[in-house]
């Protein structure tokens, strides 16, 4: 007899699937100046116009001051600042990302003032490269890692980091500008 496959043999060999599809996560893109950088969209509430703020005396420079959500007070960080760089020029694109930060249970909401936000994008954990161990613009701990998006990098922030409150507290109790 005759060991030849069948039809149906070599279409449910050639169409199913040998390897289980790694799940991407999505990411909000924005920009500060001529980089892109990305942040978890889970943590992302929403993306509001600049408006003017509330100006908070004896605030660290990157604090650029708090804005009524619906009620509630959100301190606004300058991202840019926040990274020990110029702080923020306004412009037609500039907008406030607003999202949760800190330890399940005791989350806090914190705007962040962005250039432009551009798309959310799909990575998967397997398109992340860790952070390099030198060359960067920013603190290696503020970085989650590269993602690899088509022939290009985009930084992936770490906001538990990046925007530590504990950390933004003691600089802004210390009297630090940034």
């Amino acid at each position: 007899m005759s060991q030849l496959a069948t039809a149906a043999d070599i279409a449910s060999s050639v169409f199913r699937p040998n390897t289980v599809k790694e799940e991407a996560l999505q990411y909000l893109t924005f920009s500060l100046g001529d980089e892109v950088f990305a942040m978890d969209i889970r943590s992302v509430r929403e993306i509001i116009q600049y408006n003017a703020m509330t100006i908070v005396p004896l605030m660290p420079e990157f604090v650029r001051g708090v804005i009524n959500l619906r009620g509630a007070v959100v301190p606004v960080i300058d991202l840019k600042s926040r990274f020990g760089r110029t702080p923020a020029q306004m412009g037609k694109k500039t907008c406030v990302i607003i999202f949760d930060v800190g330890p399940e249970g005791d989350r806090v909401e914190l705007g962040l003032l962005v250039d432009a936000v551009s798309e959310v994008i799909d990575i998967t954990a397997s398109q992340i490269e860790p952070p390099p161990q030198f060359g960067t613009t920013i603190e290696r701990e503020f970085i989650l890692g590269l993602g690899k998006v088509g022939h290009e990098f985009i930084v992936i922030l770490e906001p538990e980091r990046a925007l530590n409150i504990d950390d933004m507290a003691a600089l802004a109790a210390a009297g630090h500008g940034a």
